[in-house]
């Protein structure tokens, strides 16, 4: 039976940008009603990250259970939804085509309006779904393993992207220090686990520190393999401990900064790394000394899920309308700004 009240707006969301296969339904781009995730962590730990063509083959098989299991556990049937949202970029280009021409498919045969969803704004709206009052004008630090950068939220559908990374995100940096330490992948949780029981005493780099809101990774990376080469002896929870200190001291020192300089109301966070227990705890000591309202999605909504993309969906499918059937994959597909 379903759960959605009769004046409600159902979305059915897909997101399949990595190596995630997720499916839920949204109504009125806040209330959940399922969030459906299939992980492919265990195909992909073998060759320390994400194959693409394995990834890809893995939605084929998953997708159809994934989306019958999301409307199962919302207690929803196809002809109650009015419309079906899917991620079109940025990704890998073999994943976003299974979820694409899936929601393109469904929406074909239920005769319903599709609509394309740009993934960063997706993890934008991961806030916006927990707390729908939010107020902005709001920077959010969205910070995964294939981006890092500082948004502008100055209302629904109008951002500006202050700053972003010019070589490796936040998350890419993680797991090749990971990998370099032995730990596996993927490596921004376990070098989490193994920071906590160890020093931060190593002084790595900050680097760009000072410089406006762009990021730069990569530099600290190679510190840190530099020292482990150097000190084969070192411990691995105070190198993992450092490295992450590093990060987290950029990170948020850059976002606390954009917070103060642009006037925003709050501090949120979106991404994968956004679960990182360190980064957290910061960002709340941080908006606590600002004077700024913190906002940090759970950890199940800072990671890849079809939640975020069924409530962007929703707004876009009231602000924009359905998007055009001949909409593909774009795995280079930046953040719209106004």
């Amino acid at each position: 039976m379903s759960t959605a009240e009769p004046s409600e707006q159902l979305i059915l969301g897909i997101e399949t940008s990595c190596d995630e296969t997720a499916a839920a339904v949204v109504a009125n781009g806040t209330r959940v009603l399922s969030n459906v995730i299939s992980s492919q962590i265990d195909l992909h730990a073998r060759y320390g990250g994400v194959v693409p063509e394995v990834a890809s083959r893995a939605h084929v098989t998953a997708m159809t259970p994934v989306v019958a299991q999301a409307l199962l556990e919302a207690g929803v049937e196809p002809g109650e939804l009015h419309g079906i949202a899917a991620t079109h970029g940025p990704g890998l280009v073999g994943s976003l085509l299974v979820g694409v021409s899936t929601a393109k498919a469904l929406a074909l045969v239920w005769d319903l309006p599709f609509v394309g969803v740009n993934h960063l704004e997706a993890h934008l709206y991961a806030s916006f779904v927990e707390e729908p009052d939010l107020e902005m004008p709001l920077v959010v630090l969205l910070v995964s393993g294939g981006h890092t950068m500082l948004v502008l939220m100055r209302g629904h559908g109008d951002y500006e992207v202050l700053g972003q990374t010019m070589d490796d995100a936040a998350g890419e940096a993680y797991d090749k220090v990971a990998r370099q330490l032995g730990l596996g992948y993927p490596g921004g949780p376990i070098i989490d686990r193994l920071a906590m029981t160890g020093k931060p005493t190593i002084a790595f780099p900050r680097p760009v520190l000072n410089e406006g809101y762009k990021f730069s990774f990569s530099g600290l990376k190679t510190s840190v393999i530099n020292h482990i080469r150097k000190n084969p002896d070192a411990k691995t929870e105070d190198v993992a401990a450092s490295f992450q200190e590093a990060v987290v001291d950029v990170l948020v020192t850059k976002a606390r900064r954009a917070a103060v300089e642009t006037g925003a109301k709050g501090l949120a966070t979106g991404g994968g790394v956004a679960a990182n227990s360190r980064l957290r705890e910061a960002v709340i000591d941080a908006c606590l000394e600002d004077g700024l309202t913190p906002f940090l999605p759970s950890r199940s909504m800072c990671t890849d899920n079809a939640a975020m993309v069924g409530a962007v969906g929703w707004w876009r499918l009231n602000s924009d309308g359905p998007s055009p059937l001949d909409t593909g994959a774009t795995p280079n597909l930046g953040l719209p700004v106004r």
